[in-house]
């Protein structure tokens, strides 16, 4: 398979560097055909999955395949069911057939799962055990999720323009041990009859230890500082944490280690965000705090993330949810799917160049006035779903060659 860690960690670098086009880029009225004969060919599996997932999917669709023509890359798609579409098809949120073709697979992109229909399942049946499954399944333990605020977007940040200007940062989490999956957990009751559920916190030596490497690779790349965020004061396996992040840290003298507890870090997060470059945490801590930093960029819409590990291939996703109350609208930001798509052109594919093809053609569009709803402001243009990824083709399709 394309991803490896080996490329992976090779490539980690600062999200988004590809400058913006000019306003006077050359811009086609019409998306070309292939520029350059297929070189390269890779399997990508799609998971559309609930609400807006197969809307933006749709989207990172067409403009992997128009990337791919320009930069002599031939795709090849296969759609699978995942989450409650699946549910609703066989009974299951993760289908063996699905799994198995992800496996198969170069690259696996995944649009959004869940909804209210599914809330009241039991658990084995919700759609979001179907998402856990997945990435147990891939053995993805190395969680990316970069934050930053582009400078067409710094006004649509709630927080002030001084504090969000220049916000770049990079949270790194783990992915696949800690609460959501330790045992015991369940249900049961106490001496006193009361009903209670209960959930573990565990992590092995050889857990931290790989996704520290991971983040100190990270920070390497980008500017040497690294911010372990952990509760030592509190939980036994915080305090192995911090230890062993601790002594990784030996390992990469060039890169600055500090240490934060994770209530203080949610709250330097909106106080100054810009003190931080990467993060690493554990599950549950990075799946917050990761959220937390989407919104100082104005919108969980654009805001892509890769998932890894030593081998086979990446999951890439957006991380906002399936949004079933605007599904179907045509009012979905596709934005963050497609830099998925452009993460996963780096980090699964190796492939650079596309992948920064991709992001340039985002940035020009937003230069160009185009907003979906979530990030729209007075004086630019409100677009849908399917309009906004048809301004970003038209990006793309106008870098001669691609940007560097």
């Amino acid at each position: 398979m394309a991803a490896s860690l080996q490329l992976n960690v090779r490539s980690f670098e600062p999200f988004f560097q590809s400058k913006p086009l000019s306003k006077h880029s050359p811009r086609l009225g019409t998306i070309r055909c292939s520029t350059a004969t297929p070189q390269k060919r890779y399997t990508i599996t799609l998971l559309p999955g609930d609400g807006i997932g197969p809307e933006v999917i749709s989207v990172a669709k067409e403009v992997l395949k128009l990337t791919g023509s320009l930069e002599g890359i031939e795709f090849g798609f296969q759609e699978m069911p995942v989450g409650g579409s699946a549910l609703d098809l066989i009974g299951l949120p993760l289908p063996k057939e699905t799994l198995s073709a992800a496996k198969q697979s170069d690259a696996v992109l995944l649009g959004a799962i869940g909804g209210y229909k599914w809330d009241n399942n039991e658990k084995h049946l919700k759609p979001e055990t179907g998402l856990l499954q997945l990435r147990e399944g891939l053995k993805v333990f190395a969680n990316l999720r970069p934050a930053s605020v582009l400078p067409q977007l710094v006004d649509a940040s709630t927080l002030k323009k001084e504090i969000a200007e220049g916000v770049d940062l990079m949270v790194v989490r783990e992915l696949t041990g800690g609460i959501y999956f330790g045992k015991p957990r369940g249900f049961s009751t106490n001496e006193n009859g009361d009903e209670i559920g209960f959930n573990t916190e565990v992590y092995a030596t050889y857990e931290i230890d790989r996704i520290a490497r991971i983040a100190f690779e990270t920070a390497r790349k980008r500017c040497g500082k690294l911010c372990s965020v952990d509760k030592a004061n509190v939980l036994e396996a915080s305090m192995l944490w911090r230890k062993r992040v601790t002594a990784i840290a030996s390992e990469y003298p060039d890169v600055e280690l500090s240490h934060m507890y994770v209530d203080n870090a949610a709250m330097q997060l909106v106080r100054n965000p810009k003190q931080f470059d990467t993060i690493v945490t554990n599950n549950i801590f990075g799946d917050i705090l990761s959220d937390e930093a989407s919104m100082i960029t104005g919108s969980i819409g654009m805001l892509p993330s890769a998932s890894l590990g030593e081998s086979g291939p990446g999951l890439f996703e957006p991380i906002h949810g399936s949004a079933p109350d605007i599904a179907g609208q045509d009012k979905a930001n596709p934005l963050a799917t497609v830099l998925s798509a452009a993460m996963l052109l780096r980090y699964g594919l190796g492939e650079e160049n596309a992948a920064k093809r991709i992001e340039a053609a985002v940035l020009d569009a937003l230069n160009r006035g185009f907003r979906t709803g979530d990030i729209h402001s007075a004086g630019n243009k409100l677009v849908g779903c399917k309009a906004m990824g048809d301004e970003v083709l038209k990006s793309v399709d106008s870098q001669i060659p691609a940007a560097v």
